[in-house]
């Protein structure tokens, strides 16, 4: 990270950097004590940037955070690909210990809740303030309440 960055990180009081070096070493961690101690900084983080990850929740990279943490709700039992980008107030919840497996390099808007066991393919587009409980494909484009597709790439 530059200088520049890191400095305009921290004006922002986002320091989503800092929040993902802790939670990847949280998830590298062997010892139990440790761990725990780990798992209590990680959630005051995220607490204090106003969102909540999950303790088992699991990322293929670091997602892209335009507005940081806030108002983000990832339960612990999700799955975020890689390259995904996760507006403000997105809520990506459980029912039943099952939660959605988001595919890589997503993109989910202000406010969108995507709900229990179900699969978001790659590539796909979630617009802001949709509710989301159904499978999605890849490439596809879901708008509104009750969620429509409305685009499906390289389908005629």
């Amino acid at each position: 990270m530059s200088l520049r960055e890191a400095v305009t990180d921290w004006s922002r009081g986002d320091r989503m950097a800092s929040f993902w070096r802790l939670y990847r070493w949280r998830e590298r961690c062997q010892a139990k004590p440790l761990r725990n101690v780990l798992t209590f900084l990680v959630n005051r983080s995220a607490r204090r940037h106003g969102g909540y990850v999950g303790n088992g929740a699991v990322f293929d990279g670091v997602p892209s955070l335009p507005h940081g943490l806030h108002g983000v709700y990832i339960s612990r039992y999700a799955h975020i690909g890689a390259d995904c980008r996760i507006y403000q107030n997105v809520t990506i919840g459980e029912t039943g210990g099952r939660a959605p497996w988001v595919g890589d390099r997503c993109l989910i808007g202000a406010g969108a809740v995507l709900i229990g066991g179900i699969r978001v393919g790659n590539g796909v587009r979630i617009g802001a303030g949709a509710v989301v409980s159904t499978d999605v494909p890849d490439g596809a484009t879901v708008v509104a309440q009750p969620p429509r597709i409305i685009t499906r790439e390289g389908t005629p």
